[in-house]
């Protein structure tokens, strides 16, 4: 039987429906794929990054409160996040973005011509 995602500690239905549109739907597969590969697959879903979201991640999946994250392991989790998030970039140049991402998609190009500041 299947455990739902909001049975890992710190995570709720909001973070299990971004979950789902990455294709992970278990509790079971996100401790298979671990929090790195779990969030990599979330960001080729064209889920917003967001580097609390990532830590929160690592920590529920220890059965660590959120909070925990602090000091050398948490620059430690931010270099690898940073690292993950350029990489995920780099290999999605020039794909179309996905349904429903149009805006988004269309702030950052707008950011990279310079009309906008960047996030």
């Amino acid at each position: 039987m299947a455990t739902p995602i909001t049975s890992i500690r710190n995570l709720g239905p909001a973070t299990a429906a971004c979950f789902a549109k990455a294709g992970i739907t278990t509790a079971e597969e996100l401790h298979a794929l671990g929090a790195h590969e779990a969030y990599r697959r979330w960001l080729e879903a064209d889920q917003p990054p967001h580097f609390i979201g990532y830590y929160v991640l690592a920590m529920g999946l220890q059965g660590r409160l959120w909070n925990d994250c602090k000091g050398d392991e948490k620059k430690a989790l931010r270099a690898k996040f940073d690292a993950l998030k350029a990489e995920v970039a780099a290999s999605q140049r020039g794909k179309p973005p996905a349904a429903g991402n149009l805006p988004r998609a269309l702030d950052q190009a707008l950011s990279i011509i310079g009309v906008l500041p960047s996030r």
